[in-house]
């Protein structure tokens, strides 16, 4: 009599989650890599994500996993007034945020966590789901024959 205390349904795990919420969740993904890489750079250290990748090892012949650090590049760079600026990026693509424009002006260091926080939220929000969109459909466009 146990069960008699839970609620119980009829629902069923998704298979598959639709493509507009795994594009989300990748660009979420990035920011947060980024998110830690600022905050690497406030306190002086070096942030290493690792990564597993498959090598044949010589002698035996056999395939293992191997985890290597992962190269991640900062988004941020010094715009041509001295302020810092941010590019959202979507693989290589940089994304649109408004009409014709393309970074997000960041007055210091400091806030370079908070806007990349707001930007994770923006993403969560379905904010910028339009520009994920243009992005993934012009990559898209280069593999067609």
């Amino acid at each position: 009599m146990t069960l008699a205390n839970l609620k119980l349904t009829a629902a069923k795990k998704p298979t598959q989650i639709s493509a507009v919420i795994q594009r989300r969740n990748k660009l979420v993904m990035r920011l947060r890599e980024q998110i830690e890489l600022a905050k690497a750079e406030q306190t002086g250290t070096a942030y290493m994500p690792t990564k597993l990748r498959s090598v044949t090892d010589t002698e035996t012949g056999m395939r293992k996993q191997v985890a290597v650090s992962k190269r991640v590049k900062s988004w941020v760079f010094t715009a041509d007034n001295g302020k810092l600026c941010v590019n959202v990026r979507y693989g290589a693509r940089i994304l649109e945020l408004a009409k014709g424009k393309t970074a997000i002006e960041v007055a210091t260091a400091k806030e370079l966590i908070a806007t990349f926080e707001t930007i994770c939220a923006a993403v969560n929000a379905g904010e910028l789901d339009a520009a994920i969109d243009a992005a993934s459909n012009q990559l898209r466009s280069g593999f067609a024959k």
